[in-house]
């Protein structure tokens, strides 16, 4: 996994981190059980703070994505075929996705661009986490024709 980090930006370096790793296991890049390089091994390869890094790993493991052990380190805890979400996490994702939605219409994006702006992002996850051998979020909950 490559992560790219625009260390100019105002999205603080910790959330480019967490971003990264929620896009790579939504991609597919990164599976359950998939090993994460160490705090202080990604701080060095970044060049920055491992505290850094700390914060972005514990943020992930708070929202339930990364299991951190002493002995084995980080490991993605789940994935889209692990299963449905946490209890809560649809209520809070959707309280998220409102604000960015609103963002979009605050700015003049009319509802087509907005509407294929999400297909296509979702596309690029859903495509890539199937080529990689996962089956995609929402797999498992029936997404056949009928």
């Amino acid at each position: 996994m490559i992560l790219s980090l625009d260390l100019d930006s105002e999205v603080p370096i910790y959330q480019q981190i967490r971003n990264r790793i929620v896009e790579a296991i939504a991609s597919g890049e990164l599976v359950e059980g998939s090993s994460l390089p160490s705090t202080r091994q990604l701080a060095v390869d970044l060049g920055i703070n491992f505290h850094t890094v700390n914060k972005a790993y514990d943020l992930l493991r708070r929202e339930g994505l990364l299991r951190i052990n002493r002995k084995s380190g980080a490991l993605v805890q789940r994935d889209a075929r692990t299963g449905p979400p946490e209890p809560g996490f649809t209520d809070e994702w959707e309280t998220r996705l409102r604000t960015l939605l609103a963002e979009a219409v605050a700015h003049g994006v009319g509802d087509p661009a907005v509407l294929h702006s999400c297909g296509s992002v979702l596309t690029s996850f859903t495509s890539s986490a199937r080529t990689a051998g996962g089956a995609g979020p929402g797999a498992e909950q029936g997404d056949s024709a009928s």
